[in-house]
């Protein structure tokens, strides 16, 4: 387990719409409860099922970018710097696993809570970029690292009957029942709406966290269905669809930005491995890997699972850097305020 780097905030980002609208007040209450004009945004913004789910929600509508196979799209003119900056010769490193590493579960854990959990205050020290509270975290909430980590201190909470998504940043209990948090984002789990332009999340490339998950019930299942989150430590001052936000100083182009999509190459062989490690070998081929946050390079993200035998997740380290290409993904956008993909040949 690592130290990712703080999203770095660089300046308010005030440029609102009715997206940001949308999801600020699904922070407290429910559709049914918001004036019309809020109704109206959310019902357009409303994308269908099909595609990866958790707990009765999707995670994202099927057609969003992170659920879009990206097998076939052009490779990235500058493919061959971000691989060189990333580490060519640098293995896979499955940023999960079972067990505990340093006092506490090794990935990014969530609990799931019905819509009548309580609901309870929270501040932020980037308030100006995180939707505000209350929000329904419940008293045992998991916090990755565990309760004494000095890392990111995520919390991720899926509120099954809205379909809500909560994500928090360096999250800390306070003794009279409120949160202190870096920052806070609430996610509608039906819509491709992203966050305003230039705001961070719980991430530093202002994207949600959960959909980017390896779970083991997926790879139980054969079959991971969406890209996968993934790290790398030095990034340009520059993000790229769907993310929204950068952390980084530097201006040097060989750098990628964040939300930079990678493939495994399609050449890669994959059978040496196990069938659950082909499991996510097969997915980052077709779905690929997204750049979602600074830390070490090429830290794949997943959630603590005792069933995961870390022995064989290390074998991913035989995959190394050199093995992956940047992938060109502006040709599935629609709207550059939306996460909705369309493959260029069903325009």
């Amino acid at each position: 387990m690592i130290t990712h780097a703080r999203p770095m905030v660089t300046g308010p980002g005030w440029m609102l719409n009715v997206s940001v609208a949308a999801t600020l007040i699904l922070a407290a209450a429910s559709a049914e409860a918001q004036p019309a004009r809020v109704r109206r945004h959310l019902a357009m913004t409303t994308g269908t099922g099909g595609g990866p789910s958790l707990a009765g929600c999707p995670m994202l509508p099927a057609d969003n970018v992170w659920n879009t196979p990206i097998d076939t799209l052009p490779v990235a003119t500058r493919s061959a710097d971000f691989i060189a900056t990333i580490g060519p010769d640098t293995g896979l490193h499955p940023d999960f696993g079972s067990g505990t590493w340093d006092g506490g579960p090794i990935g990014i854990g969530f609990v799931i809570v019905p819509g009548t959990q309580p609901l309870v205050p929270i501040s932020f020290n980037y308030g100006d970029e995180s939707d505000p509270g209350p929000y329904p975290i419940p008293p045992d909430a998991p916090i990755e690292g565990g309760p004494q980590s000095n890392g990111d201190r995520h919390i991720l909470i899926v509120d099954r009957d809205r379909c809500v998504l909560t994500e928090i940043y360096d999250a800390h209990s306070q003794a009279d029942g409120s949160w202190r948090a870096g920052s806070g984002a609430v996610w509608n789990l039906r819509s491709n709406t992203l966050r305003p332009a230039g705001w961070t999340s719980a991430d530093a490339a202002g994207l949600p966290i959960l959909p980017g998950l390896v779970r083991w019930d997926e790879v139980a299942a054969g079959a991971i269905h969406h890209a996968i989150r993934f790290t790398a430590a030095r990034t340009r001052q520059a993000y790229v669809w769907p993310a929204r936000h950068q952390a980084s100083s530097s201006d040097d182009p060989t750098r990628p930005a964040m939300g930079e999509r990678f493939r495994l190459k399609a050449s890669f062989d994959t059978t040496g491995f196990s069938a659950r490690v082909r499991v996510l070998l097969e997915a980052m081929k077709r779905y690929g890997l997204i750049l979602a946050d600074n830390g070490s390079n090429w830290y794949i993200s997943g959630v603590p699972d005792e069933r995961w035998d870390n022995d064989e997740l290390a074998t991913l380290r035989q995959v190394h850097g050199r093995d992956f290409e940047a992938v060109d993904v502006s040709g599935l956008m629609v709207d550059p305020d939306s996460g909705r993909a369309t493959l260029p040949s069903s325009r």
